[in-house]
């Protein structure tokens, strides 16, 4: 799948994934209310409403951008009915030919790790047959449990040819309370970093010089880029934290390689929410989804800018 990401970034020439994380603050009032005169006042209608503003999104952008990454938390959030509009959302994207990212920040060990791995990335047997759960491309893995919670990832990733990416240094103002701590003379992100790069090793791809097991690196510590860089030479990482957070493309060129590849910048309420921003107000709500294709092109022409 890390091969499908690289050739995605490839064709549309925009190393960015949208981060399809919605709340119902983001959905226009239309759909809202359509939906609650459907639903009532209800999960379901909440379910239903991010559902239908993902697709309206989808529908406006999957010609020009790579792939989607939406985070769970936001759909679990509306319970059931929220799971359902994640399962949806998925499903629809990759329809579209979108690789999707699951930011599901999972981490455990043992049969619990395997199960997680299953339910996002794997397949599950149910009498005679084997069906998918969820079926995200990749998903975020918490490494605080160190290779336990790791290798069920990976193996249900080589099987089912899927990728992850773990977690090294989040965009987060209190992520150096524990990440920047000094650990035999560097900090505990470093040691993190060399570790994901030695689980990429064994796990590369035959097309490109990159491995299925990557990182996550934040866009908010732009310096730090340019060490994990050095530190995981074949890692795709993948970089939050661009617009709404701070980040900018002149910031983030130090996370590419020299090929022009290696890194995959994502904005969330920057495109999905572009229609509410000072920048994008004439397009209003009506026509959320072209502010948001608008904000895509815009943020394309900023990175593409910088690395060129």
């Amino acid at each position: 799948m890390i091969d499908k990401l690289i050739e995605n970034i490839k064709k549309t020439n925009a190393p960015l994934v949208v981060g399809l994380d919605p709340t119902m603050k983001f959905v226009p009032e239309s759909i809202q209310k359509q939906c609650f005169e459907e639903y009532g006042e209800t999960l379901e209608a909440a379910g239903e409403a991010i559902w239908r503003f993902n697709k309206g999104i989808l529908d406006a952008t999957y010609d020009i951008i790579p792939a989607v990454k939406p985070q769970i938390a936001m759909y679990e959030q509306f319970g059931i009915p929220g799971l359902m509009a994640f399962k949806k959302t998925v499903d629809y994207a990759k329809e579209k030919g979108l690789v999707v990212i699951g930011d599901v920040k999972r981490g455990d060990i043992g049969s619990t790790s395997s199960a997680y791995a299953i339910a996002h990335l794997g397949k599950i047997k149910i009498g005679t047959k084997t069906v998918s759960v969820f079926d995200e491309d990749f998903a975020t893995v918490n490494p605080y449990l160190g290779t336990d919670g790791i290798k069920p990832f990976v193996d249900v990733c080589k099987e089912e040819k899927k990728g992850i990416f773990v977690l090294v240094k989040t965009s987060n103002p209190s992520s150096g309370e524990f990440q920047d701590r000094v650990i035999d003379g560097a900090p505990l992100y470093e040691h993190v970093g060399k570790k994901v790069a030695a689980w990429g090793e064994e796990h590369m791809s035959k097309q490109y010089p990159y491995s299925y097991v990557g990182a996550v690196a934040g866009a908010t510590y732009p310096q730090i880029g340019k060490v994990l860089r050095e530190i995981m030479p074949h890692t795709f990482i993948l970089v939050p934290g661009y617009g709404a957070q701070g980040g900018k493309g002149k910031d983030l060129v130090q996370f590419f390689n020299k090929d022009g590849l290696g890194a995959i910048i994502n904005s969330s309420r920057g495109i999905i929410a572009a229609y509410q921003s000072e920048a994008y107000k004439e397009f209003g709500e009506e026509n959320y989804a072209l502010a948001s294709r608008k904000a895509v092109e815009d943020m394309a022409a900023d990175i593409m800018g910088a690395l060129n």
